[in-house]
C-alpha cells in the first residue's frame, strides 16, 4: 500500500464499519486469506459487485471508464484482460502499481473475509 502506508506499520482496523453498509470504492480494507489466520491484509477496494476491472497501459478502467485515482502515486504499465467482480466478491489492489503485474497482490476478494475498514 505504498505510499499511502508504510510497511510493518501499526494500523486501526475498523470492524463495525460495515455493520450498516457494504463496503464503498475507495476504502481501504484489511482483510484475511485463510480463516482463523493471524496475518492480516490491507487493499483499496476498486471494484464492486457485478463490475468489469480491467488494466489497459497501467490505467485502471471499471466497465469500460477510466477511474479517476488521486492516490495512486506511482503508476506502472500494467495489461490484465476484463474481470468481472461477482456477486459477492470485491476487487482488490494496492496503491503502489508500479511493481510488475505477478508481484503484487490483488484481485476478487470475497465478501466474508473482509474483517473491517483501516482507520488512518
Amino acid at each position: 500500500m505504498l505510499p499511502t502506508y508504510k510497511d510493518h506499520g501499526f494500523n486501526l482496523v475498523n470492524r463495525l464499519s460495515y455493520l450498516f453498509h457494504e463496503p464503498r470504492r475507495g476504502d481501504i480494507v484489511s482483510f484475511r486469506l485463510l480463516a482463523g489466520g493471524h496475518v492480516m491484509y490491507m487493499k483499496r477496494i476498486v471494484g464492486l459487485p457485478g463490475e468489469t476491472v480491467t488494466f489497459r497501459k497501467g490505467q485502471l478502467n471499471i466497465d469500460g471508464k477510466p477511474l479517476d485515482e488521486p492516490y495512486v502515486k506511482l503508476r506502472g504499465n500494467w495489461e490484465h484482460e476484463d474481470e468481472t467482480v461477482g456477486p459477492d466478491q470485491y476487487y482488490v489492489v494496492g496503491d503502489n502499481r508500479d511493481m510488475p503485474w505477478h508481484d503484487h497482490e490483488k484481485g476478487r476478494l470475497n465478501r466474508n473475509l473482509i474483517v473491517g475498514k483501516v482507520l488512518l
